[in-house]
């Protein structure tokens, strides 16, 4: 539930980041009447994310009848997770700095043409997220007792960005969301690494990649799977006692060297990358 939860909390974070910008800059550029625009191509974008979440789950549960057959779709599709997310987070990461910039040099472009161009700005800034977060929310629930708790953990996350999203639009003084995103992100990237690894387990058991019964370690007498902590650490990181090498293989191989590039610097010799600032919508008659 904690890694749904995360997911939903930094998909939802972007969101709202992205979403606080057009709405500031709209209200700023006294084009309040573009404002429904934003929220029909916002309010398009999640129906077709939902439609997205639920198509995959629908392949799963029933267009594929063999076992072997729906191990096989869960690892590809925790393998495409794993690799949008971290494409996703780079790029978020680099575009911290002109983000602002390139939002309002979109929307002018947008007002200039028509007002369907605000619905698909407003689209493609959330679809990106909403299809991520389909995708994820899929093989991060993987092997869950219920099926309601990820759903209502990946809802509180997105509902606590929501809150976090209005006080970053209602705001006038400095976020530091640098800060909040890098954290974020840090915790996301191990929640990809078990995901990584639940995808090789799954290719194994698929007969896809050999070694399911070579372990790497089992460390079953220290780190009790029916205990409490350890169902926590392998829910939210897939840490389990008894993993096989291919397993600890693409966990510590994903995790490591993507932690260390997410925490370096975006550019070596320039300077640090600009705090996001919280955008402060005008009064009117300003």
């Amino acid at each position: 539930m904690f890694a749904t939860y995360l997911i939903g909390l930094r998909e939802g974070l972007e969101v709202a980041l992205v979403l606080s910008i057009i709405v500031a800059f709209l209200v700023r550029s006294q084009r309040r009447d573009r404002l429904p625009h934003v929220w029909a191509g916002a309010g398009l974008a999640v129906t077709l994310s939902v439609l997205f979440g639920w198509l995959i789950e629908y392949t799963s549960t029933t267009l594929l009848a063999g076992e072997e057959d729906r191990e096989l779709f869960e690892a590809v599709t925790s393998a495409a997770a794993v690799v949008f997310l971290t494409w996703m987070l780079f790029l978020m990461r680099r575009a911290a700095v002109t983000i602002v910039d390139d939002l309002h040099g979109k929307l002018n472009e947008a007002l200039a043409v028509r007002s369907l161009a605000v619905v698909g700005v407003a689209f493609l800034a959330v679809i990106r997220e909403g299809l991520e977060t389909a995708l994820l929310f899929y093989s991060a629930a993987q092997g869950a007792e219920s099926d309601v708790g990820p759903l209502l953990a990946l809802v509180g996350g997105i509902a606590t960005a929501t809150v976090l999203g209005v006080l970053l639009y209602a705001t006038t003084r400095r976020i530091d969301l640098d800060r909040l995103l890098t954290w974020t992100g840090v915790l996301l990237i191990l929640a990809a690494a078990g995901i990584l690894k639940k995808a090789v387990h799954d290719f194994q058991e698929a007969g896809v990649l050999p070694g399911g019964n070579d372990l790497a370690y089992d460390i079953t007498g220290v780190l009790d799977p029916d205990a409490w902590y350890a169902t926590a650490l392998a829910g939210m990181f897939n840490i389990t006692a008894a993993p096989t090498v291919l397993e600890t293989i693409a966990w510590a191989g994903y995790a490591v060297p993507v932690l260390v590039l997410f925490l370096l610097p975006a550019r070596r010799g320039t300077p640090p990358a600009r705090r996001i600032k919280a955008p402060a919508s005008r009064a009117p008659g300003r």
